[in-house]
């Protein structure tokens, strides 16, 4: 199997998309996906959006998303992971390691750390991690809606 990866471009958003959606519905959190193939488009077409698709023979076979923003507490910037998903057919192939190896590619010349969140209940991602060296601490995440805050500076 011949495995190459690529930085998508604004003709992959429906592809890009489509993976999102089966990485979201895998995950049970498919409802929250709202994001458009347009939006997609949009997002693919910007400099400090990275997604990086896989594919083996010629076929899709996952993709990591990543947004270059400041990272304020070092005073530069750091590449914010945001998926890493390989489709089902292809995990245990080494496609996750290959991913994350060519996004940190991107991430070296600038020297920027990469972060990201993990579920606590991902053991297997907790154990993947692991074993590409990084540093896994663990942080709640949490999400405040523009309908919750919303009623809040309505009262």
């Amino acid at each position: 199997m011949s495995t190459e990866i690529r930085r998508a471009v604004p003709a992959d958003a429906e592809l890009a998309r489509t993976m999102l959606v089966e990485l979201a519905d895998y995950q049970d959190q498919g409802k929250y996906v709202t994001a458009t193939v347009e939006d997609w488009q949009g997002f693919l077409g910007r400099d400090d959006v990275i997604v990086l698709i896989a594919e083996i023979d010629g076929t899709p076979a996952g993709y990591v998303s990543s947004l270059r923003r400041p990272y304020l507490w070092v005073g530069g910037e750091m590449l914010a992971l945001d998926d890493l998903y390989v489709r089902e057919q292809f995990r245990d192939a080494g496609v996750g390691r290959q991913l994350m190896l060519e996004l940190a590619r991107h991430a070296l010349p600038d020297r920027l750390t990469i972060g990201w969140g993990l579920r606590l209940e991902n053991e297997a991602g907790y154990r993947f991690y692991d074993r590409l060296g990084a540093k896994l601490v663990t942080k709640t995440a949490a999400s405040w809606p523009a309908t919750a805050y919303e009623k809040l500076l309505n009262e």
